[in-house]
């Protein structure tokens, strides 16, 4: 539990301080795409809101669907693209990914401690590790480290330098 402790600690953390930190990045900053194949960090923000989506479902689904859970990947660009982010006011994006984050702090500070050992059949769905069986734990704390890479690019300060992997060890 001290893991999962640790890991709603820094989704709260987060929580608190992304918001500020996006709204001080002027909005043509957050939409320059530094190449046509590239996402701006706009796109990237809400690319984080999608991960949030799948994710959050896995987090629900691994707790009652047949073991091994199934984690099945999705089309990222696709997904980026159909909810047409850099259309969007910076701060709905921002909005979506703090409502859609606290959701999933929620979720999971509800979870039973014996769920966090489910097993989950990653395939090529996770951020860090690709062919193994994990643990529902694992695939929660993978999330928390794609964030923190992801939000890396968009806010580009020292203030994420003491990442969540970097405090753990």
């Amino acid at each position: 539990m001290n893991v999962l402790n640790n890991i709603i600690n820094r989704l709260n953390y987060l929580i608190g301080e992304v918001p500020q930190k996006i709204a001080n990045i002027p909005g043509d900053e957050l939409a320059h795409k530094k190449a046509p194949d590239k996402w701006a960090k706009k796109e990237i923000l809400g690319h984080l809101c999608d991960s949030a989506i799948n994710n959050l479902s896995r987090f629900i689904r691994a707790q009652f669907e047949r073991q091994p859970f199934q984690v099945s990947g999705y089309e990222q660009d696709d997904w980026v693209k159909c909810n047409h982010y850099q259309e969007m006011p910076k701060t709905d994006i921002v909005d979506f990914w703090k409502s859609i984050n606290t959701r999933i702090v929620y979720v999971i500070s509800k979870m039973p401690e014996e769920k966090l050992s489910v097993e989950c059949e990653l395939g090529d769905a996770s951020f860090r590790d690709e062919g193994e069986n994990k643990t529902l734990l694992w695939l929660i704390e993978d999330y928390l480290v794609h964030m923190e890479y992801h939000l890396k690019q968009i806010i580009e300060e020292d203030w994420l330098r003491n990442d969540y992997l970097t405090r753990r060890k």
